[in-house]
């Protein structure tokens, strides 16, 4: 499968609670913070709620 990096780009304050907690979940802890995830169901799920705050990119 492939591989999607995930990279917070704005601040969660002010964001709603279950916004905030997704991207805790995700793994993201501050704006610059980049993981690899796979592309799954779930991820794309929890990249759909902080679209947003986030930028996401294809790895291969």
């Amino acid at each position: 499968m492939a591989e999607l990096k995930i990279t917070q780009t704005k601040s969660g304050v002010g964001s709603k609670q279950n916004q905030k907690d997704t991207l805790r979940t995700l793994g993201l802890k501050r704006v610059g913070d980049s993981v690899v995830r796979e592309d799954r169901p779930e991820v794309v799920g929890m990249v759909r709620t902080v679209a947003h705050l986030v930028v996401v990119e294809e790895v291969k």
